[in-house]
C-alpha cells in the first residue's frame, strides 16, 4: 500500500529524528553528490575589477541642501551607468574579445550597485584569464569613456574617477564548492526524508 497522499504518523517522525545514522549517511552523500557535479560540470569564474568614483560632494555643491545633493548623486550615478553600458564601451569590449555585445550584456558581465566610491565590475567565463582580461578591460574603458564626457560637459567636472584594481585580479569560480557541498547534502535529505515519512510502503494489517 503507498502512503504518499497520508500524512506522517507522531511515530514515524520520531523514528526518522531517533535515526542519527540516516542523518549522517545522507549528509555525506548528498555533499559527495554536489561534489561530484560541482567537479563534472564546474560553475564559470568570476573576476571583479573596481573603479573608484568619487563625486567630491563638497566642492560641487558646497552651500546646498542634502536634498539636492541627493538628487546630484543619483543623476551622475545614472550617467555613469549607461556609460559603463554603452554601445561605446560594449563594441569596444566586443571587438577586443570576439563576443557578441548582447553576450556581454546579458551573460558575461555584470556591475555592482552604483554609489560612491567602489564600482565592481565583475566579468564570467569558464576560461579563468578571459575573465580576468575582461573584466579588466571593462574597468578600464569605463574609465576613458567617463574622463572623456567629463572633459565634454556631460559629466560633472568635479567626479573623478581611477580604476584601483584592474591588475592580478583574483580568479575565483562564481559559485564556490561549499555551495554545491550545502545543496547536495539539503537535497538529498530532504528527498530521503520524503521518501520515507510518505513514500515507504507500509504493511497492511490482517482482520482475523
Amino acid at each position: 500500500m503507498n502512503y504518499l497522499l497520508i500524512s506522517p504518523s507522531l511515530d514515524d517522525l520520531i523514528r526518522l529524528l531517533k535515526a542519527w545514522r540516516f542523518w549522517m549517511f545522507g549528509a555525506l552523500l548528498g555533499a559527495l553528490l554536489g561534489a561530484a557535479i560541482y567537479y563534472a560540470v564546474p560553475p564559470p569564474f568570476r573576476v571583479q575589477a573596481t573603479v573608484n568614483v568619487d563625486f567630491n560632494l563638497e566642492q560641487a555643491w558646497p552651500q546646498e541642501t542634502d536634498r539636492q545633493q541627493f538628487y546630484y548623486l543619483e543623476r551622475e550615478s545614472r550617467k555613469l551607468e549607461e556609460i559603463a553600458w554603452s554601445d561605446d564601451v560594449m563594441g569596444q569590449l566586443s571587438s577586443e574579445f570576439g563576443i557578441p555585445v548582447e553576450e556581454l550584456r546579458g551573460e558575461k558581465l555584470h556591475l555592482s550597485q552604483p554609489a560612491e566610491a567602489g564600482w565592481h565590475f565583475y566579468a564570467d567565463d569558464n576560461d579563468s584569464q578571459i575573465a580576468a582580461s575582461l573584466a579588466s578591460s571593462w574597468a578600464n574603458a569605463f574609465v576613458a569613456k567617463s574622463q572623456v564626457d567629463v572633459k565634454a560637459g556631460n559629466i560633472n567636472e568635479f567626479v573623478k574617477l581611477e580604476a584601483t584594481q584592474s591588475k592580478n585580479l583574483l580568479k575565483e569560480r562564481r559559485v564556490p564548492l561549499s555551495i554545491y557541498l550545502l545543496a547536495g547534502s539539503i537535497g538529498f535529505l530532504t528527498l530521503a526524508v520524503f521518501g520515507v515519512l510518505f513514500v515507504k510502503p507500509k504493511p497492511e494489517s490482517n482482520v482475523s
